[in-house]
């Protein structure tokens, strides 16, 4: 099997999280345990953490000023944050394909990013507004017959600027045009999710041959290449996030817990035996943890915190 297809980015970001929380010392038992689970739980794991110790071999023949950065010097959060990216980018070096085509490398030369759990705001020059949502990325082309937005990955809300010209969103799936609209556009693996808030918005798969979706003000769908699902009204969560909110209303935990975990590091995870659980409520995104601890008060689960990279939210004994 070619070495880029044996693991996938998703398990180098867990391998280089594990790795930097071994270099700040022992890990106590549970944490200790918790390692080994995920170690064990899949070859793939296995396989990046095999090249993750060849990775950090090789910083140590990095030129004096780099190396010092990396392997020689006192730990810190600064020190902390460039072993990370060396390290995504030398796990890159043996996931090349598998980087590109989840598009890893063209986020980070971006025109826009945003890091984890913050969001950003722009003001382009027709007037338009993009708002980006958690680790997301856009770049930006306008010319003379157009306006164009590629969302290279995550997540925006956009407000149409007065122009002549069409203003359309790029995504892996299509395009999304909103000349006079506000949309919010996710980026899903192997989807895209179009919430036409306030307008129409018109919507056309790269496969697809037939004329676009026509999809109106307070609906939204989710389109691949090929096809759509069937357009359904707004949810109440539906661009809750540039306000810095998650809106639940009873939304599955385990769908709830996928949302939360987009705002911070490390895994989080939930028990099978909890996942259906029904949620309501208005929770901050600024504090994921207070997030966490709330629902111990709400629902019959625990909140269990193997290391801070590592969380499973569990059935109450």
């Amino acid at each position: 099997m070619n070495e880029a297809r044996t693991f996938s980015p998703h398990v180098a970001e867990q391998a280089v999280q594990w790795w930097l929380e071994l270099q700040e010392g022992a890990l106590d038992p549970r944490q200790q345990q918790a390692w080994q689970r995920w170690l064990h739980a899949d070859g793939e794991h296995r396989r990046a953490w095999e090249h993750i110790q060849k990775v950090n071999q090789q910083f140590a023949g990095l030129p004096g000023p780099l190396a010092q950065a990396t392997v020689g010097s006192p730990y810190s959060p600064g020190r902390r944050r460039a072993l990370k990216t060396l390290l995504l980018l030398g796990m890159a070096g043996a996931t090349t394909l598998a980087l590109r085509q989840q598009h890893w490398l063209p986020p980070l030369v971006a025109d826009y990013r945003s890091p984890l759990g913050q969001r950003r705001q722009l003001q382009l020059d027709d007037g338009s507004r993009i708002n980006l949502n958690t680790t997301s990325a856009v770049d930006v082309r306008f010319d003379a017959g157009q306006r164009l937005i590629r969302l290279l990955e995550g997540e925006i809300m956009l407000t149409a600027g007065a122009d002549a010209r069409p203003l359309r969103i790029s995504t892996d799936q299509g395009l999304v045009t909103a000349d006079r609209a506000q949309v919010n556009v996710r980026q899903l693996p192997g989807s895209t999710q179009v919430q036409a808030l306030r307008g129409a918005v018109a919507i056309q798969p790269t496969g697809l041959q037939d004329g676009p979706l026509r999809l109106a003000g307070g609906q939204q769908v989710e389109f691949d290449r090929q096809r759509f699902t069937a357009a359904r009204p707004l949810d109440a969560n539906s661009g809750a996030w540039v306000d810095g909110m998650l809106i639940a209303a009873h939304m599955r935990l385990g769908d709830f817990l996928t949302e939360v975990g987009r705002y911070r590091r490390g895994q989080l995870d939930c028990d099978t035996s909890v996942a259906n659980l029904l949620l309501s409520g208005s929770f901050p995104l600024g504090d994921t943890e207070k997030i966490l601890d709330s629902l111990e008060a709400a629902l019959p689960v625990k909140v269990r915190r193997f290391t801070r990279y590592w969380v499973t939210v569990q059935a109450r004994v």
